[in-house]
């Protein structure tokens, strides 16, 4: 299970990173592209478009061929759209890349989850996904330093070792043993099983952090930039950020574990509603980092629980763990994509202020919905 773990997490780590890697690159894919806030989410936009295209096919190849060879196929694709961004000299390119990356992020992802939770008891599922988790936050750590480093050192030879890294992961995986393989699922059963609300809640819970996240990976750079932050000083706030996500995740794992998702759940609502409504008003470069901070923190700790209720939910619904995982693309994917252009658009047509206040609201009823279920249970 250890060997396991570190494999999955090794895989998670890789693919948030180079997707984080983005954050401090982007003012200066503003200014050589001369993109708008529109511009400039639709490039952060890509990704997660790309996951939520390769949400459906990653569940059915991991469901089907397994999550070793979907594992596999990701991390190769990975390889070769991570150069090809580290080469792109266009936007369109810069796009194409981040899109087909996308689509190989939710192909490791989905086989890299599947493997790690077919294999482990189901009162693990939330200290298992948070360490996973854990190692993906790390990863996103890494990324705004990876991306920093890009800027000094050239974007073409930083991705290339990246590329290069995830060469190595799948020969890792290819040299693992192969999990049992279960009957193939109908794609029906997916089509029926979404139906449920406490599915559809569950994909929200997931979806909600991609939402404010989406919106923070575009807003936040771009205004610490304005008030005098470079590459490196925005990736350092995102590296300290992450590292607190990073120690919390499987600590808020284990705790959902022995009492429950519902109340970790209770605390990332209330947090994000409150530091989503500080997010517009610092005027000074080093108190918005403490609240780009604190953001990245509130948001975090949504995962572990929101992604082990999810995947307690399916199984319950009889689902095989590659649909699972799936619906975690799938419900991610859509929010970080909205979040990114559509924070970006509605910010470029009124302010800063108005996407930021309407996803505290939004935290605040996902909020007043949780403890009305808890009221009622």
């Amino acid at each position: 299970m250890r060997r396991l773990l570190l494999l999955a997490g090794a895989i998670v780590f890789l693919d948030t990173m180079f997707f984080a890697a983005l954050t401090p690159l982007l003012p200066g894919y503003v200014d050589r592209f001369d993109l708008s806030k529109v511009g400039a989410g639709a490039l952060q936009a890509a990704y997660p478009v790309g996951a939520l295209l390769g949400g459906i096919p990653s569940g059915l190849a991991t469901a089907r061929l397994g999550p070793r060879t979907t594992a596999i196929a990701g991390l190769l694709l990975m390889s070769a759209t991570t150069l090809a961004f580290g080469l792109a000299d266009s936007v369109w390119v810069l796009d194409g890349a981040r899109l087909l990356q996308g689509f190989a992020s939710a192909a490791a992802w989905t086989a890299a989850l599947s493997w790690l939770v077919s294999a482990s008891p189901a009162e693990r599922r939330g200290q298992l996904i948070g360490s996973a988790m854990a190692a993906a936050i790390v990863g996103a750590l890494f990324g705004p330093v990876l991306g920093g480093l890009g800027s000094l050192a050239g974007t073409g030879v930083v991705f290339g070792a990246v590329g290069a890294l995830a060469l190595g992961l799948a020969a890792w995986a290819a040299a693992t043993a192969a999990p049992e393989r279960s009957e193939p699922q109908s794609p029906r059963l997916l089509l029926r099983a979404v139906q449920d609300r406490r599915l559809a809640g569950a994909i929200w819970l997931v979806t909600l952090p991609a939402l404010l996240f989406g919106t923070l990976s575009v807003l936040a750079p771009l205004r610490l930039s304005e008030l005098g932050f470079g590459a490196i000083a925005i990736g350092a706030v995102y590296l300290v950020s992450a590292g607190a996500e990073a120690v919390l995740s499987p600590l808020l794992g284990r705790f959902s574990d022995r009492r429950g998702r519902r109340l970790p759940l209770l605390g990332a609502c209330a947090g994000a509603a409150v530091v989503t409504a500080l997010l517009p008003w610092p005027e000074h470069r080093f108190v918005l980092a403490v609240v780009v901070f604190a953001a990245g923190v509130a948001f975090g700790s949504f995962w572990a629980p929101a992604m082990s209720q999810l995947s307690d939910v399916a199984e319950a619904q009889g689902l095989d763990h590659g649909f699972a995982f799936a619906l975690v693309n799938l419900a991610w994917a859509p929010g970080q994509a909205l979040g990114a252009s559509g924070g970006g658009s509605l910010a470029d047509l009124t302010s800063d202020t108005v996407p930021y206040l309407v996803l505290s609201a939004a935290s605040l009823l996902t909020l007043a919905a949780l403890w009305r279920s808890r009221s009622s249970s």
